[in-house]
């Protein structure tokens, strides 16, 4: 078993979200401002893996969708569904706790206008390879949105071409694990219309029922 050390809060590795760190360390002195880590147990079945940070989120409080209008979405339905305990209240510190799901993202820190490079997500991408492989009781990827559907199946040397991503879509991959894909649980997303709760619910539905199979 790989053993996995998450980034350091002042992750070197890419120039451009290391200077837009130290923006923020300026800006908002009161924030987190660094490599967010995964947030649930190593040893759960289920990983949700999200996009980045956000900058009034997850690198305001230090935990991955906290703080942010994606995570009242992405903590609701894992509470629906038995896999938090306690209530979210967006805090650090809130006493939340995840049950056999752990929430990570492509890249750890948080990017401008929440859009890593291509370069950013490829760079980050050996904290998911360690984390993956330490995760020994791993049975399903829930991936919200194209990046991080992408950023799976780069990890597991999987070809991009033979599974496309789509919201609900469940890949059966050649280790006998599942990739579930979901759009993101973005405001933006959810103010479009394009995604819901009802929508997201019925996903980790699936996830629950599929866990225990």
């Amino acid at each position: 078993m790989m053993h996995f050390t998450p980034p350091p809060a002042d992750c070197p590795l890419c120039p451009r979200l290391v200077a837009f760190r130290v923006a923020n360390r300026a800006n908002f002195p009161h924030f987190y401002n660094g490599a967010v880590k995964p947030f649930g147990p190593m040893d759960a079945a289920v990983l949700v893996v999200g996009l980045a940070p956000g900058l009034k989120g997850a690198n305001a409080t230090g935990r991955p969708f906290t703080g942010d209008f994606a995570g009242v979405i992405l903590y609701a339905a894992l509470s629906k569904f038995g896999f938090a305990t306690g209530n979210f209240d967006a805090r650090a510190d809130d006493g939340f706790a995840l049950v056999n799901v752990r929430v990570t993202n492509a890249v750890r820190c948080v990017p401008p206008e929440n859009k890593p490079t291509p370069q950013e997500a490829s760079m980050c991408n050996q904290f998911l390879v360690q984390e993956i492989a330490a995760m020994t009781k791993l049975k399903i990827f829930l991936s919200l949105g194209l990046t991080s559907h992408q950023a799976v199946l780069k990890t597991l040397k999987l070809r991009q071409a033979d599974y496309k991503f789509a919201h609900g879509a469940v890949h059966a991959l050649p280790d006998g694990r599942l990739l579930v894909d979901s759009y993101h649980t973005s405001r933006y997303n959810v103010q479009t219309g394009r995604l819901t709760q009802d929508m997201f619910n019925a996903v980790v539905e699936k996830i629950s029922t599929l866990v225990t199979a």
